[in-house]
């Protein structure tokens, strides 16, 4: 018994010392993170930015603790608001001679996401440095950023992924069939197509419709910019997009001009040292983005213009206690209140909203467009359309002073549904659950999980929806200045491209983040303007306390992707169908575009 109680207590002691040598390499790291983030980055001269295609590309990148910890900094996910300050910043840092992109397995969240990097790229080739391209396999994404490079090289048995834009939408009602689970739905809007994926087993004409016109319009720029960049035809992409490039050889790509040469990777080194005209034996120097952005930038001159993120799906409220969160939100009341904020921010001149959002609930969007309207009262506020900004992203987009989109932008979708899961066939038939009724009054048990509504429910919940259908074309045609007849007309939850939305006038101006910085400086009369990024960085500290309590699912939502590929999409919407506002104002926001 004595042996035994030793084996334990020393068992013991060894889990205690393991747990305090992780938690102290844990804490120096945590300082180490601090002393790198307060640091300056210097430049050296006859650099070279490198610029790695690799993982998920989201709008904004966040800071993420557990992933520091366990070595995977940058491993998975990319923002798009780092990669295009760290071009800005090289462009302007004269030590700084061309930019090395890397290809590699690169998911953008977005076509305007991509169409946003190239643009950038473009601009930093003004400035007279050099751009090149290096990659094993070019897959369609990567390729539609690089081809903007001045060379583009591959390896000589690369592969070029150039096919076109398809989409292959999944549709689970059959699925939750097979558990007893069907979706009651009601809806206002010929185009509102989100509950197709949950109520039926095919698309619709009217979706079809619609995909297949904001995917053509969508190719179309990809054609035109790689044309323009390559001294391709248009006619000619098409075909090679036709004949499944990928099986080509390197020496094919080469006379179809879609590379400039065949390169192995330790040929590459060489031909950057000629770009930098250094001799063979010189160590080319390189800079990657995150130390780019650690570098001095211009001084801020002149007044404050804010720029404030909101992308993710719009929520009521923040998810609790999900060790998988589900990727970012835009939560109402946090929103509302951070508005709030700047308007009394006497330091704020005006507001730039970057929105990048396939909307959510109806509910949190009335809430945000109320802070949108109260903010403008006060300061100039323009909205900045990234990747989506439909449904219920238009709806809080809708109240600014000016909209600009980029020309891939998806908005617009003008609608309103409630999706109303019916659980009482999984409950009674296949887990043998039993449901008797007693009550007061005829509604008292409206919303039972014991039955799915009936007829006279249904008629009930239709006319709810209408009238949040009419709110929402309302706010639309105020914001707009548009009688509601010319809204209607636009509405019904068709889905725009921004190139599209602009002849409609739902937005104002094609052009990027920095274009809509320009308009809210010029509408506020500032003569100078810098920008500060709205809301904060949350801190290790803040990230701490939320993986302490359940919400810092980040980096294991960011494996859960990983591991699941594809079917993370749908794995993430059945998990979530109990938790979704019942009335939504949403677009099918999983595109799975290939």
């Amino acid at each position: 018994m004595k042996d035994f109680f030793k084996n334990v207590f020393a068992t013991v002691v060894g889990i205690a010392l393991f747990f305090a040598i992780i938690g102290f390499f844990g804490f120096i790291s945590i300082i180490g993170m601090l002393a790198s983030g307060d640091s300056s980055v210097s430049v050296k001269d006859n650099s070279v930015l490198v610029l790695r295609l690799n993982g998920q590309l989201e709008e904004r990148a966040e800071g993420d603790l557990m992933s520091e910890l366990m070595g995977q900094v940058d491993a998975s996910t990319i923002g798009l608001n780092d990669i295009l300050e760290a071009i800005q910043k090289a462009k302007d840092n004269d030590n700084v001679k061309g930019i090395y992109i890397e290809a590699g397995m690169f998911s953008a969240d977005s076509p305007a996401s991509s169409h946003a990097i190239r643009e950038a790229l473009l601009d930093f080739k003004k400035s007279g440095k050099w751009i090149v391209a290096y990659g094993d396999q070019y897959y369609q994404n990567a390729y539609y950023i690089c081809s903007a490079a001045d060379q583009v090289w591959i390896n000589p048995q690369g592969e070029i992924d150039w096919h076109g834009l398809g989409g292959t939408p999944y549709y689970l009602k059959d699925l939750m069939a097979k558990f007893g689970v069907k979706v009651q739905l009601t809806k206002v809007g010929t185009y509102k197509s989100a509950p197709e994926t949950y109520t039926s087993d095919h698309m619709s004409e009217a979706n079809r419709e619609q995909v297949t016109q904001y995917i053509t319009g969508i190719w179309q720029q990809m054609l035109t910019d790689v044309s323009a960049s390559r001294k391709i035809s248009k006619e000619q992409l098409n075909a090679y997009a036709d004949s499944i490039t990928m099986f080509n050889t390197t020496a094919e790509y080469q006379k179809q001009k879609l590379i400039d040469k065949a390169l192995y990777y330790d040929q590459v080194k060489p031909e950057i040292r000629k770009l930098l005209k250094i001799d063979a034996d010189k160590d080319i120097n390189t800079i990657g983005i995150s130390s780019m952005l650690a570098t001095e930038g211009k001084k801020n001159k002149g007044e404050e213009v804010a720029v404030y993120y909101a992308y993710g799906n719009i929520v009521t409220q923040e998810a609790q206690n999900q060790i998988m969160g589900g990727g970012h939100s835009i939560v109402g009341v946090d929103v509302a209140e951070d508005l709030e904020k700047l308007s009394k921010d006497d330091k704020v001149k005006a507001v730039v909203i970057r929105i990048n959002s396939g909307g959510g609930s109806a509910y949190a969007s009335e809430q945000i467009w109320r802070a949108v309207t109260r903010l403008k009262e006060k300061k100039p506020v323009v909205v900045s359309m990234g990747g989506m900004a439909a449904s219920g992203g238009y709806y809080m987009s809708c109240a600014a002073n000016w909209i600009v989109a980029e020309p891939t932008t998806l908005t617009g979708s003008i609608g309103i549904f409630g999706m109303f899961p019916d659980f009482s066939g999984l409950l009674t038939e296949k887990l043998g659950v039993k449901f008797d009724e007693v009550k007061t009054n005829k509604n008292t048990t409206f919303g039972t999980m014991a039955r799915p509504f009936n007829e006279e429910e249904m008629a009930v919940l239709n006319k709810y929806i209408q009238r949040g259908y009419e709110l929402f074309r309302k706010r639309v045609a105020d914001g707009r200045k548009q009688p509601v007849e010319a809204i209607e007309k636009i509405a019904q939850g068709h889905v725009w491209l921004g190139k599209d939305a602009l002849g409609i006038k739902l937005v104002d101006q094609l052009g990027n983040l920095g274009d809509a910085v320009k308009k809210a400086a010029e509408l506020a009369k500032l003569k100078e303007h810098h920008t500060k990024a709205y809301p904060a960085m949350a801190g290790w500290q803040e990230q701490l306390f939320k993986q302490a309590a359940g919400k810092g699912g980040s980096y294991l939502d960011r494996e859960l992707r990983l591991t699941l590929g594809e079917f993370y999409a749908p794995f993430m919407q059945l998990r979530t169908i109990s938790q979704q506002d019942a009335i939504q104002a949403r677009i099918p926001f999983v595109l799975n575009f290939k």
